[in-house]
């Protein structure tokens, strides 16, 4: 919940003519939707599961699709943890969103207590096999440590690798095998050509840093 239409209109400017052929998504508050982004696709940071109706407040993917955005996130972090949203929730905003053809960007990942708990892994596989609508196929999936979120904190390679091989290896027996999957926590343009070179980690969910352009392009020009 960050920046106004004026700095979304310098980001955008700013990242026209950066040397990448890397895919770029600006994912905005719902009042800044509607802007062209030109070579940077558009997407929102949440969706509602209801189509329609008596739901103040929610701001449905028929709605977001007709601002031009293509991509939502679906339960972030944040939301799971100041929302309350679980796996199935995740899953019926995502099935919202295919259903208008938005491209949901479903992340997953582990509180704290669930690592120290041993629980890592239980939790990133129930939450790619119940996240994900039952024969989607145009989805991204992002793996977000949550104890390292806005902590500072970056778990090490091996944590990482072992992480986004168990997404894609689960992702392949649920037939989606080649879904990309992006690494999201505490991304800065000094760590990202590293989190990017290891196996199966095909981008980054950047946060803070994707404030201001100076913190921002050097992550996109990070990894050829």
């Amino acid at each position: 919940m960050n920046g106004s239409r004026d700095a979304l209109k310098n980001m955008i400017n700013a990242l026209q003519d950066i040397d990448s052929e890397n895919t770029i998504i600006l994912c905005v508050p719902y009042t800044m939707l509607g802007l062209d982004g030109g070579r940077v696709s558009m997407g929102a940071q949440d969706v509602s599961q209801h189509d329609h109706g008596a739901y103040t407040g929610e701001v449905s993917a028929q709605m977001i699709a007709a601002t031009g955005a293509k991509y939502v996130i679906v339960g972030h972090s944040e939301r799971r943890q100041y929302h309350g949203e679980t796996n199935d929730i995740v899953r019926q905003k995502s099935a919202a969103a295919i259903a208008l053809g938005l491209t949901p960007i479903i992340c997953v990942g582990e509180t704290m207590d669930e690592k120290q708990a041993g629980k890592t892994m239980a939790i990133i596989e129930s939450g790619v096999r119940e996240s994900i609508p039952t024969d989607a196929r145009n989805v991204i999936v992002a793996y977000e440590p949550r104890w390292a979120i806005g902590a500072g904190l970056t778990p090490t390679d091996t944590e990482i690798a072992d992480a986004h091989k168990l997404i894609a290896d689960t992702l392949e027996s649920m037939g989606m095998g080649g879904t990309p999957i992006l690494y999201g926590a505490s991304v800065k343009g000094a760590n990202a050509a590293q989190i990017m070179s290891i196996p199966n980690v095909d981008g980054v969910l950047v946060g803070g840093a994707s404030l201001k352009p100076d913190d921002f392009i050097p992550i996109i020009t990070s990894v050829k």
